[in-house]
C-alpha cells in the first residue's frame, strides 16, 4: 500500500468584512504517492488554499487532514519533511545563485553533499551552465526549472505545484510540464498541481475541478471529445459516475 494523504470533511473558512466566507466544506479526498492529480476551477474558489492544506502549510477550519505512512496515521504536519512545494511566483532567494537556491533545502537539513546533489538536479533540468547565475539573470522558464530542481532535490514523497506554467509562454510551459511529470514519475513521487490550463490538467491521472465549494472529479475526454464528470464527496477510491 503506497503512502497517501487523506482529507475528511475538510472545511476552510475565513472572516472578511464581518462576514464568514467559506471556500469549501465537507471536502473528502485521498491522494496517493506515485500518482498525479490536477485541480482546476475559477480564480478565487480556494484551489491554492486546498493545495496548502494538503501540503501541511495551512490548517483547515474543521475536519481532518491526515498523512498515512504505511500503517501509521499521522497528522498532516508530519508530511512536511517529505514535501516539495513549487510556488507560482518561484520564491527564489535573489541573493543566491541558482546552485545555492537548489542546495538551500539540503543545507538547512544538514546534508553534507548539498552542493553535489544540487549540481545533479540542475543538470537534470538542463541548467548546469546557469549554476552561478542569480534569479534576476535567468528567464522565467529558467527560474521555474530552478524552482522544480529545488523542490525535487531531496527526493520528496509528494510534490505540490501552484500554477507551475502560469507565467510561461506555450513553448516553455510544455517543456516545464514534461520535466515535472517525468521527474516525479522517475522518483515515485505523488504530484498534485493547481492549474487553469486544461492541457496541463489532462496530463494528470486524476483531474478535479473545485466549484462552488465542491470538488468535482473529471475524467479524461473520450476520443469523441465528450467529457464525463462526477461529484466526489468521498475518497478517490470510492468515486463513481
Amino acid at each position: 500500500m503506497p503512502n497517501y494523504i487523506e482529507l475528511s470533511d475538510l472545511e476552510q473558512s475565513f472572516r472578511a468584512n464581518e462576514q464568514t466566507v467559506t471556500l469549501f466544506k465537507q471536502l473528502n479526498l485521498t491522494v496517493y504517492q506515485g500518482q498525479s492529480y490536477a485541480i482546476t476551477g475559477p480564480s478565487g474558489v480556494g484551489k491554492s488554499s486546498l493545495l496548502m492544506l494538503m501540503a501541511g502549510l495551512e490548517e483547515g477550519s474543521s475536519g481532518s487532514a491526515m498523512y498515512v505512512d504505511g500503517t501509521q496515521r499521522l497528522s498532516i504536519a508530519a508530511l512536511k519533511p517529505y514535501t516539495g512545494f513549487i510556488f507560482q511566483q518561484f520564491h527564489l532567494l535573489p541573493e543566491l545563485t541558482a546552485l545555492n537556491n537548489v542546495a538551500l533545502p539540503l543545507k538547512l537539513r544538514g546534508e553534507k553533499q548539498a552542493i553535489e546533489k544540487a549540481q545533479h538536479w540542475l543538470a537534470k533540468v538542463n541548467l548546469s551552465h546557469r549554476a552561478d547565475h542569480k534569479p534576476a539573470q535567468l528567464s522565467g522558464g529558467e527560474q521555474q526549472r530552478v524552482a522544480i530542481a529545488r523542490a525535487l532535490v531531496f527526493e520528496p514523497r509528494f510534490i505540490f505545484a501552484d500554477e507551475p506554467t502560469g507565467n510561461l509562454d506555450q513553448e516553455n510551459a510544455v517543456e516545464i510540464a514534461d520535466l515535472l511529470f517525468s521527474c516525479c514519475q522517475e522518483n515515485g513521487a505523488g504530484l498534485i498541481l493547481v492549474t487553469h490550463s486544461d492541457a496541463l490538467a489532462n496530463r494528470a491521472e486524476h483531474v478535479f475541478s473545485l466549484e462552488q465549494g465542491k470538488l468535482i472529479s473529471r475524467k479524461a475526454p473520450r476520443i469523441s471529445g465528450t467529457t464525463e464528470s462526477c461529484e466526489s464527496d468521498v475518497t478517490l477510491r470510492e468515486v463513481s459516475c
